[in-house]
């Protein structure tokens, strides 16, 4: 564990001495950045974003100890306010945020100790040199000379192209002889269709080097989204049934059981196809759909997966307007609902979707004719994000199994919410002395596999931030993958613009059009709902 500062192998003591705590000195190989001093920057820390995702965020780490003992979280926004001010705001979202190794509510303020504030406009020079002048003080206080600066952009992507330039040019140079790695990250969206994307990528790629940038997409920081790779990787037994020849279709869904609830003036903006299949569903299935990687781990390897997940989306045809359901959901039943029309800040001629199914079809020796189904909507009848893949009526079922009827299908299920899970609908004996024929569903979910563990899941950003100082780019969106998910998107959105969206009562299961395109694609329901699989005996399922 010998570790080199300035030319010296370090001892166990002055390492110990450095990091701060036996724990971190047993992370240093896997997190090699604890050694050193961090400091991190939270662009638009008066937001949301940044007092419900990023700063709780940083906590659990903290409290974790995956970061560095000393750090300093410089907070930047435009309000006045003081660092009393922030750490105010923060606390209600830190007591009883959810650590890597359990809760607890001791640490907030020993945390919030570390947070401080700055004030300025996002594009102000002098504002970002007193940040950096704020910065090298902390850097020089430290008495090290490794010295990494993370800056967080929790700010509305039109903030990015003017904060990152007055930051490269104010905020990025070390002083003092120090040396250190510049990172940065950034939330979607990264534009509205490809022409946006391409000013803001082209802006971007001026300022900052693409190993320096780490755009988010969260999903991509979902256990069972991670756990794809290894599911389909580390088990031998689904490659051979991984293609066109053994499943039918392979159906992506995101349902939300809740409405826009006074976001609907920026909702319209965006609709469900931006907000959540252009990024969220489309990553999901690039890697359901992609080929193996050259390698999972060791040098490059992030690489190799982006570059796979690149090449499947490279293969997608266009998307058939004839296949593609919008719809817009209208008040409940009862009244008790509104319907999207009625939200504040809405037109009242809206034709904005708050739901779609499409079809993407993928051209390529795997995937040919199987069609994948991306279902996305709000206000519908239950929370879920699941990958549902439904394999090929058994052959001859009907001959061999004449008084079954049709056979129910195969289906390997990744649910992502709620209760993360894996399971698996089987046919087999109903148990007894006649010859029935019964549906089971081989069930892990987690919380009853791993019940030590299922409490200490990291939130989706918590792991990604680590992954940021990690250095690690796979969970995270390249420019190219973007450059040709817009190129997907963009010509759809510009056909659906005028287009009136079907209406779906709130709380139903949206516009029945969408069941019946599914339907002709010849995905088969058996018996309608979908139950959720029960946990064990005193589990929360």
């Amino acid at each position: 564990m010998a570790e080199m500062n300035g030319g010296a192998a370090m001892d166990k003591e002055a390492l110990l001495k450095r990091v701060g705590s036996e724990k971190k000195l047993h992370r240093v190989d896997s997190c090699p950045f604890l050694k050193d001093h961090l400091t991190v920057v939270v662009i638009g820390a008066s937001g949301d974003l940044a007092k419900k995702k990023t700063y709780p965020s940083l906590f659990a780490l903290w409290k974790s100890h995956f970061l560095p003992e000393k750090i300093k979280i410089v907070g930047y926004a435009r309000s006045k306010m003081s660092d009393a001010d922030l750490r105010d705001r923060l606390r209600p979202f830190l007591v009883g945020a959810k650590s890597v190794h359990g809760r607890t509510d001791s640490q907030v303020e020993d945390f919030l100790e570390h947070c401080v504030y700055r004030s300025g406009g996002y594009e102000e020079a002098e504002a970002w040199k007193g940040v950096n002048e704020d910065l090298n003080e902390i850097e020089a206080n430290s008495g090290m000379l490794e010295c990494n600066r993370l800056f967080y952009f929790a700010v509305p992507p039109n903030v990015f192209a003017p904060a990152a330039s007055a930051i490269k040019d104010n905020c990025w140079n070390l002083e003092g002889g120090r040396e250190g790695w510049k990172r940065v990250i950034m939330e979607k969206p990264f534009g509205t269709d490809l022409s946006s994307f391409e000013s803001l990528s082209q802006h971007l790629s001026s300022v900052f080097q693409e190993e320096e940038m780490y755009r988010i997409d969260h999903y991509l920081g979902k256990e069972m989204v991670a756990n794809l790779l290894y599911v389909r990787f580390a088990n031998i037994m689904f490659e051979p049934l991984w293609n066109r020849h053994y499943i039918k279709s392979v159906t992506i869904t995101f349902k939300e059981d809740i409405g826009t609830y006074g976001r609907g003036g920026y909702f319209d903006k965006v609709g469900i196809v931006r907000d959540v299949m252009q990024n969220h569903l489309l990553q999901v299935m690039s890697i359901v759909a992609m080929e193996a990687p050259v390698r999972l781990a060791g040098e490059r390897f992030d690489e190799f997966i982006r570059d796979e997940k690149v090449k499947v989306l490279e293969c997608v045809d266009a998307i058939r307007p004839e296949e593609v359901v919008l719809g817009q959901y209208t008040a409940s039943r009862d009244g008790s609902e509104p319907g999207y029309l009625e939200d504040e800040g809405v037109p009242k001629d809206s034709n904005c979707p708050t739901f779609a199914t499409l079809v993407m079809w993928i051209r390529n020796q795997r995937w040919e004719g199987v069609p994948f189904i991306l279902k996305a909507g709000k206000a519908l009848n239950e929370r879920k994000a699941e990958v549902r893949i439904q394999f090929h009526a058994a052959a001859a079922g009907e001959f061999l199994f004449p008084s079954a009827g049709e056979l129910v299908r195969n289906e390997l299920v990744f649910r992502m919410q709620p209760n993360e899970a894996i399971y698996m609908k089987a046919n087999m004996k109903q148990p007894g002395l006649g010859d029935k024929i019964t549906v089971s569903e081989l069930d892990m979910t987690y919380r009853n596999a791993f019940p030590d563990d299922f409490d200490k899941l990291p939130d989706a950003y918590t792991r990604l931030i680590l992954e940021v100082l990690r250095g690690k780019h796979a969970a995270f969106v390249r420019e190219d993958e973007l450059r040709v998910s817009w190129k997907i998107f963009t010509p759809l959105l510009e056909k659906l613009e005028s287009q009136k969206p079907t209406s779906y009562v709130f709380g139903t299961r949206g516009p029945k059009e969408s069941d019946e395109l599914i339907s002709k694609l010849g995905f088969r329901y058996h018996g309608g709902f979908y139950k959720y699989l029960k946990s064990i005996p005193g589990k929360v399922g």
